[in-house]
């Protein structure tokens, strides 16, 4: 029967391997931040940082001929070396676990909040790359596919002109489409789309007259909202007919809209 001094050992033993740090061999590029310039040396002088495992403060120096990182660890030996980055990156093999142990506690590593330098994470950039291009699939898809009636508010919205052929609308909604992905694949949801589209729709049928002072009904000429100095009045009305005050007006759009 083991005694109790064996077992607490023990105990004290497993709870120190579950703390040891689990080391992945993999090579890591850091890139500095901003600035740097071609060659950029990386400041040690000083510099300290909360250690929890000793709940004090420490002061870290990269050392190639010491295995510790922190300096009241390190032999009387021990050689300081620089951190160079070079074109504004530095490569670490993983051969090199002082020196990737050292950058990953740097307080000027942006993952601890720092400003100087940040580890490229070709997997993460890789993988949102990625997303991008789907994403710019889904918006030319949708180019394609969509019928001309669900492209053309489309078109409204980001002012291209809708009288021609569907062919050349759809040229000009790629571009949009590729330039920016995601606002043009979010427009098909967005309200203001189609209530844009109904505005200048109503405009281009003279439902309305459109003013820099104001919009108003063509057929009377009465005022339906006032624009403010430097404000699009398309804009205006458009953000009015969202209102619950200019729901009416709205809807009197639509109808005499849909009845040309």
């Amino acid at each position: 029967m083991a005694s109790a001094s064996v077992k607490k050992a023990a105990t004290k033993s497993s709870k120190a391997a579950s703390k040891k740090e689990v080391f992945e061999k993999k090579d890591r590029v850091y890139a500095v931040t901003k600035g740097g310039g071609i060659v950029y040396s990386l400041p040690q002088g000083g510099v300290t940082v909360y250690d929890e495992t000793s709940n004090t403060v420490r002061e870290l120096r990269y050392c190639p001929n010491e295995r510790s990182v922190w300096r009241d660890e390190q032999s009387e030996f021990a050689k300081r070396e620089h951190v160079m980055f070079y074109d504004k990156l530095l490569y670490v093999p993983y051969t090199k676990p002082n020196l990737i142990k050292y950058l990953d506690l740097h307080p000027g590593n942006a993952a601890n909040g720092g400003d100087r330098f940040h580890m490229v994470d070709n997997e993460k950039n890789a993988e949102e790359q990625l997303n991008q291009e789907f994403e710019v699939l889904d918006a030319v898809n949708a180019v394609r596919d969509k019928g001309i009636d669900d492209l053309v508010p489309i078109a409204l919205f980001y002012n291209i002109n809708v009288d021609r052929p569907a062919s050349e609308i759809r040229f000009d909604l790629l571009q949009q489409a590729r330039s920016n992905p995601g606002g043009f694949l979010q427009s098909f949801d967005n309200p203001m789309v189609a209530v844009r589209a109904t505005v200048k729709k109503a405009d281009m049928y003279q439902v309305i007259k459109i003013d820099p002072s104001g919009c108003y009904w063509f057929d009377s000429g009465r005022l339906i909202v006032s624009t403010p100095a430097g404000q699009d009045s398309i804009d205006v009305l458009t953000r009015f007919c969202m209102t619950d005050k200019g729901a009416l007006v709205l809807s009197e759009l639509e109808q005499k809209v849909g009845n040309l």
